[in-house]
């Protein structure tokens, strides 16, 4: 029997842990590590135990290092966490940081043919024969690399407990049934679990036993949410240009269009997706479509946005109806292209020159980012404006768990659209319509849209001054005029947005703001404060900007209100001040920015200081 390098004294005296630690995998970008590592997370989940998943990967193809965090929680808790209490080193460049990066007591797992210029004297250390099982399992030698990393499939499946069943299970999703894929993966796994049965003797406290708290959940990451949302919300006209993160929302548009968007009389597809030359094709295709009458939607990320700046000052003053998604990364500049941050609001709220102010949708959990898929058209349409769903990298890119998603309840709101017959009965009774006039003194006014045979539905569409009838006007009382009614717009249109969550607690004092991917971190940090510290917090979790009065009502309950958000300068808390300067005395911004998702312990020790 192989022995174990390394073995704590007081590793065996140790009581068991069970569903409740995180698994760090690091491996080489491009080696096929993504399929192991999801396998794993989908056979825990198989399992019924609550996980969640984080990549954290170079913005290269392949090559540099790469790793993979699985958070196991039986009290269903899935934010990151700084500690890792197992850790699988599968690259030689980073064995030494792998082994650093483990707790004390924790679980070594590595290929046998690396060496750590120092094994550590307070952890379990398990070698694996990854390079030789590969060779035996009969894998192509081009495949060898790839089937290597099943091998820490199989050997975690029998140290921690996990089942082979549900491992077959993950195979078979993974692989969409193909057999021959599915079968080479899967022996190479049960080599791994004989080998380990056979040879190493366990040490550590960590192993996993099935519970029922993911019946009925699903797992999905939040850009095929969202796409799947826009699909069944109407969406008809896509523009979109490659980038990460956020490439992955047209992505799954085009793989599901065939299946979901196809007419069943004439078998055409019902949503046109172009990948334009550029982010500025992209949304000034997307706005044309927009105008026209179609539901239209670009997808991009900061750089991106930056570059659309121009085009949506157009649709902005235009007043045409458009959906912009932003899954956010680390800027500026490229930044850091494949880490997360929540780093675009200000730019985002004011994007483009002149007084501009935009509505931002922020989904905090695959559910939302489904629901805000749709309704974020709903209200482009229903408000003729350029509306904005603000994801990240952590949200848009990793798998979350989540209940199976709800066809949209109610009835597509395409918003102040008139057609011939409306104008015919508007002439006879005698009123005039103008593209720009506010008849209902909400802000908003009716429109016309391609197709309208009506003489009289014509009208220009500039983005030059131009009073209620679309004609051109360099009048300075005009100008308020039609400004100040677009500012009205989006006032009173608040109430077509999302409101926020509100949860409170008895005898709080301190109240936390935070919106987003953040949501598990601070979920967890106020579990923390309350039964480790016995400090009760109230929290308000914002969904949309511009701010419903619940927002500011919040504020003024509350000694002290944390903004605690993803970025360096605390963004939301700044246009916080700006919305109510009387309370921004009580306004604390705990913003941090580092690329990498919030953990519930850095939450804790901000608002403890």
């Amino acid at each position: 029997m192989s022995e174990s390098l390394s073995q704590p004294a007081s590793a065996a005296a140790r009581s068991e842990v069970v569903n409740d630690f995180s698994i760090t995998v690091g491996t080489i970008n491009g080696t096929g590590s993504q399929t192991s590592n999801l396998t794993i997370l989908r056979a825990l989940f198989k399992m019924g135990i609550p996980v969640s998943g984080k990549n954290l990967f170079p913005s290269n193809i392949q090559g540099l290092p790469t790793w993979y965090t699985i958070r196991v929680s039986k009290e269903g808790f899935i934010a990151r966490r700084d500690r890792h209490e197992i850790v699988v080193a599968m690259n030689p460049a980073t064995i030494d940081d792998d082994l650093a990066m483990l707790m004390p007591g924790g679980a070594f797992f590595y290929a046998d043919h690396l060496r750590p210029r120092q094994m550590r004297d307070d952890v379990v250390a398990y070698p694996m024969p990854a390079r030789k099982l590969a060779r035996e399992s009969g894998a192509p030698p081009k495949l060898r690399d790839y089937v290597a990393n099943m091998v820490y499939v199989g050997v975690l499946a029998h140290m921690l407990g996990i089942d082979l069943e549900a491992i077959h299970e993950a195979l078979r999703y993974h692989f969409h049934g193909k057999a021959s894929a599915t079968d080479l993966n899967f022996k190479v796994v049960q080599m791994a679990a004989e080998w380990a049965a056979e040879n190493l003797e366990k040490q550590d406290p960590f192993r996993v036993e099935p519970m029922e708290a993911t019946r009925g959940l699903i797992l999905e990451d939040g850009n095929e949410a969202l796409a799947l949302g826009a699909l069944f919300g109407g969406l008809q006209f896509l523009a979109w240009y490659p980038i990460t993160p956020a490439s992955s929302v047209a992505e799954t548009i085009n793989q599901y269009i065939p299946k979901l968007r196809r007419d069943p009389v004439t078998k055409k597809h019902t949503v046109a997706s172009i990948q334009a030359e550029d982010e500025l094709a992209a949304i000034n295709m997307a706005i044309g479509a927009g105008w026209a009458g179609l539901r239209a939607m670009t997808s991009t990320s900061g750089p991106g946005i930056s570059l659309m700046a121009e085009a949506v000052g157009l649709a902005y003053y235009a007043e045409v109806p458009v959906v912009l998604v932003d899954v956010q990364r680390v800027g500026p500049s490229t930044g850091l292209p494949t880490r997360t941050q929540q780093g675009d609001i200000t730019f985002t709220y004011f994007l483009s020159h002149g007084d501009t102010e935009h509505i931002m949708l922020f989904p905090a959990n695959i559910n939302e980012a489904f629901e805000y898929g749709w309704r974020a058209l709903d209200i482009a349409e229903r408000l003729q404006a350029p509306i904005f769903v603000l994801m990240d990298l952590d949200l848009g890119m990793n798998h979350w768990m989540g209940q199976p998603f709800e066809y949209p309840d109610q009835p597509m709101d395409r918003g102040k659209v008139l057609w011939e017959e409306d104008l015919k009965k508007w002439a006879e009774e005698g009123r005039r319509w103008c593209r720009y006039e506010d008849v209902d003194g909400d802000g908003v006014p009716y429109r016309t849209v391609m197709g309208n045979r009506y003489p009289g539905a014509a009208y220009f569409t500039r983005g030059t001054g131009h009073d209620e009838c679309a004609r051109y006007s360099e009048d300075p009382d005009v100008w308020v005029r039609i400004n100040q009614r677009i500012k009205k717009k989006y006032h009173l249109g608040r109430k077509y947005l999302p409101k926020p969550v509100l949860d409170t607690m008895d005898d709080a004092q301190v109240g936390i703001i935070a919106y987003g991917s953040t949501d598990p971190a601070i979920v967890e940090a106020r579990h923390i404060l309350l039964h480790e510290h016995h400090l009760p917090t109230d929290y308000l979790r914002v969904r949309a900007v511009p701010f419903h009065d619940e927002v500011g009502d919040f504020i003024a309950a509350h000694e002290v209100v944390y903004v605690v958000e993803a970025n360096r300068d605390g963004q939301m808390a700044q246009l916080l001040r700006m919305a109510y300067p009387e309370l921004a005395g009580r306004i604390v911004s705990h913003s941090r920015s580092d690329g990498l998702p919030l953990t519930a312990e850095w939450v804790v020790s901000g608002i403890q200081k």
